[in-house]
């Protein structure tokens, strides 16, 4: 997993519950945990943008719901910096729902932008996104 360049806030905290962005079967996801974050005692673990997580499907089409699937995040409302200067934040939150470990998504396609933040860290979504921003 590459590094991410822009100085991304983490808005997407524990419990979260974000729409997916893609056609996997899942329509609505509830993060349960953030992979490889790390924060210091008493604080709330958060996901921001390109940051990978487990998440629990809450609504979907019936094989999906209530499975544990890995997602990523495309787009978050809080604004974040990029190295620039510009400053960029998106309409709705959204997560793609993830195949394997290696990065591949569950669906064929993917509505709406993504972030370049996490087209350059994950190259299989970045394959079937639309629109980067």
């Amino acid at each position: 997993m590459k590094a991410l360049k822009a100085k991304v806030v983490r808005a997407l905290p524990k419990r979260a519950q974000i729409e997916t962005c893609d056609n996997s079967g899942a329509k609505v996801i509830q993060i349960i945990s953030i992979k490889t974050i790390k924060t210091t005692k008493g604080r709330y673990p958060a996901a921001g943008i390109g940051d990978l997580v487990t998440a629990s499907v809450i609504k979907g089409t019936q094989e999906m719901r209530k499975q544990v699937v890995q997602a990523v995040i495309v787009r978050q409302r809080k604004e974040y910096k990029r190295p620039d200067g510009t400053r960029i934040k998106f309409e709705d939150n959204a997560a793609v729902v993830l195949k394997d470990d290696k990065g591949n998504p569950k669906g064929t396609m993917i509505k709406g932008p993504v972030a370049k933040e996490a087209a350059d860290r994950w190259p299989g979504i970045a394959k079937l996104a639309g629109m980067v921003v």
